[in-house]
């Protein structure tokens, strides 16, 4: 397979290369303890949680949601990585500006977009060095406020270990590069948190501190340059899918076209299926897209279908948002379908609050979906208050419009990544000098439910 370098961003396939750290699965020591039991992290602060030591600690919406605080004392399970020269290396190559070489320069590196590219890499990087790294570049900054892991099992089952490994998922809406300096208009954040060559490793930062199995992004307009041979020396095989008219084509000086990206770590799943979907309204094809990953799991054998998505913006869209959703459930039943009993994850920014049309949908589709999120809550019936909150020209926006849709059926939440509070978040809101997006990741880790034992 041939390789292209600073490949195009109007690619439709999958690509790139290996796996994620070394978790060969997640045990439950590791699952209930902060993302950075391994190595202390210097930049990260823990204001608003007040735990012993300055560890944070949420407080549980209800008795049986109890916040597990990290414990540096733990020895990480996973194997260790040979401390060689590809994390140094690729840490100098995240350092040089990006030249974009202007919009006709760029198009001559853009393949077909039914081309497959991969990643060159020379070696596996260490994540624990290049976690250190990032926090080394971003060492002016103010340290980021920690989040805790929040477990939904009650106490007393809160050790239980899972017959079967579990899977860690982030959903995240990294902010297009383009849209956040040219469009979006955040009038309290200053120009230079904004600034791509201290914001993608706050981005990197927050990936390496959790490692998840499975990354689904949105907003990604630097794909190829950054996002493509970082993940890929990290272990994770990722496919991108460009909007087909992103705006942030219309921003002097663009990195190219915005998408959805899906990475999962190649130590953890192999590939049975990937589709590309540009999703329809009113049987009209429209400019939001959706990927859709179906994969086995080496441990075992188990297969999963995990979707990104990235529903139209703004208020007065409800109907098309509802529709695109509706397009999205039908292509999902029919993929599913392929293989009896597959269970599903389908992520992304649905530009949807709770209360409209298109959530409804999800939550009564046939799929027999609900909403991780909801966990959280003391009734788990209620999302959480705001999964973005910025202030543009217009005024200050608080809601919540992302999500991690899974099979209740067929998949169990164990722990949450909890939201930061208001004065984590800070007056001027997001994104910031600590928080690189206007949209807040979202984590959890998933684990298969027992089979149902059928008489022969």
């Amino acid at each position: 397979m041939n390789t292209a370098r600073g490949c195009s961003v109007f690619l439709n396939r999958d690509l790139a290369a290996l796996c994620v750290s070394s978790r060969g699965g997640l045990s439950p020591k590791r699952v209930l303890c902060s993302a950075s039991s391994s190595s202390p992290v210097p930049r990260r602060c823990h204001t608003g949680h007040g735990g012993a030591g300055g560890e944070a600690e949420a407080a549980s919406p209800k008795p049986e949601l109890n916040a597990v605080r990290a414990s540096q004392s733990t020895a990480d399970p996973r194997p260790e990585h040979p401390m060689g020269a590809s994390s140094s290396r690729l840490f100098s190559t995240l350092s040089q500006p990006v030249s974009t070489g202007g919009p006709l320069a760029r198009a001559q590196l853009y393949p077909h977009p039914d081309q497959e590219t991969h990643a060159e890499v020379d070696a596996q990087a260490n994540p624990e060095q290049l976690l250190r790294q990032c926090e080394e570049a971003l060492r002016s900054r103010p340290a980021r406020p920690q989040r805790a892991l929040v477990s939904t099992h009650a106490p007393a089952s809160c050790c239980h270990h899972s017959a079967e490994p579990r899977v860690r998922v982030m959903q995240w809406n990294i902010l297009a590069q383009a849209l956040g300096e040219g469009k979006d208009g955040f009038v309290r954040c200053p120009l230079d948190a904004l600034d791509w060559r201290e914001r993608k490793y706050l981005i990197l930062e927050e990936i390496l501190t959790h490692r998840p199995d499975i990354v689904c992004l949105q907003e990604v307009d630097h794909y190829y340059d950054t996002f493509l041979p970082v993940m890929s020396s990290l272990g994770y095989q990722g496919s991108f899918l460009a909007k087909p008219r992103s705006p942030c084509l219309d921003v002097e000086h663009n990195n190219g076209p915005d998408g959805c990206a899906l990475f999962y770590s190649r130590q953890r799943f192999s590939p049975t299926a990937t589709d590309h979907l540009r999703l329809s309204a009113m049987m009209l094809p429209t400019n939001q897209v959706a990927i859709v990953q179906t994969l086995r799991c080496h441990a075992t054998a188990r297969q999963l279908c995990v979707a990104v998505t990235h529903l139209k913006a703004r208020s007065g869209w409800e109907r098309m948002r509802s529709a695109q959703g509706a397009d999205l459930l039908h292509r999902l039943r029919t993929i599913t379908s392929r293989t009896p009993d597959l269970p599903l994850v389908v992520c992304g920014d649905f530009n949807a609050e709770p209360s409209e049309d298109v959530y409804r949908r999800f939550l009564a589709s046939p799929l027999r979906l609900d909403s991780a999120y909801r966990l959280l809550s003391a009734d788990g019936q209620t999302e959480p208050a705001y999964t973005t909150w910025k202030i543009r020209p217009s005024g200050e926006s608080r809601g919540t419009l992302d999500y991690i849709w899974y099979s209740h059926d067929s998949l169990s939440v164990d722990t949450l990544l909890d939201i930061p509070s208001e004065e984590q978040i800070g007056p001027d809101r997001l994104p910031s000098y600590h928080y690189p997006s206007d949209h807040l990741s979202l984590l959890c880790d998933i684990s298969f439910r027992e089979r149902p034992h059928r008489l022969m």
